[in-house]
């Protein structure tokens, strides 16, 4: 599906795609208008509220900042995440991936919409670090992935050639935005949440696991479960 010798750099999204979805979707949808109600004490009905003021907000820097929801809800959000913390993790076969990448050549580049403080939560509990030579949030960037200025903004902090990326992300708005872009490599996911039904995108080539993009013939101590000769020590947490 890939030729690798065609790929100089790997961009990365985070959620939904190398971790899993369920994490974001529990909370956000679930937890805090759960936990508004209770400490604002308030109506059950006021949960409703809550989930329609947060996706009102969708596609926007809006959306995925923790200190603008801080503001508007009047509550701490990351000690709320911290309640839920136990549902961070990684999707199926997403570090033999990183460990493949990493032990391979191309340059790998998180592009995520997770601000800095969701990144403070998640990068300890996952280990993603080890394995990434560089992590852009659009938080730094001013503006989101699905939105088109976002790209050349990311190519200027981080220069690639659209001709030789792959980026993967299982938003197919951000896909399609990187496609106008010019990025050549475009590939979704099919569950980016466990807990909910694989779906297939309209326009994208979805995974199901990561493996199926990797090389079939790799020589000896060249693929996933090899000995992490590319790495220092271990995870974060």
């Amino acid at each position: 599906m890939i030729d690798w010798r065609a790929i100089d750099t790997v961009l990365l999204d985070m959620d939904g795609t190398l971790l899993d979805l369920h994490f974001d979707s529990h909370f956000w949808l679930e937890h805090l208008p759960r936990r508004y109600v209770e400490l604002h004490q308030l109506d059950e009905a006021t949960q409703e509220v809550v989930r329609s003021k947060v996706l009102h907000e969708q596609g926007t820097l809006n959306w995925y900042s923790l200190a603008y929801w801080s503001r508007e809800l009047d509550l701490d959000i990351v000690a709320l995440k911290r309640e839920v913390q136990h549902l961070i993790g990684l999707r199926s076969d997403a570090l033999d991936f990183l460990k493949w990448l990493r032990q391979a050549h191309p340059r790998v580049v998180l592009a995520t919409n997770a601000d800095r403080e969701s990144l403070e939560l998640k990068l300890p509990l996952t280990g993603l670090e080890e394995y990434l030579d560089v992590i852009v949030s659009s938080a730094d960037l001013g503006v989101p992935k699905e939105v088109q200025a976002f790209w050349p903004a990311l190519q200027a902090v981080e220069p690639f050639d659209p001709a030789r990326t792959l980026f993967i992300d299982d938003n197919p708005r951000v896909l399609t935005s990187a496609r106008e872009f010019g990025i050549r490599h475009l590939l979704g996911i099919k569950q980016p949440d466990s807990t909910r039904p694989e779906r297939e995108l309209e326009e994208f080539v979805a995974l199901d696991r990561f493996a199926a993009i990797l090389p079939g013939n790799l020589p000896p101590g060249q693929g996933p479960g090899a000995p992490d000769k590319g790495v220092q020590g271990g995870g974060h947490g």
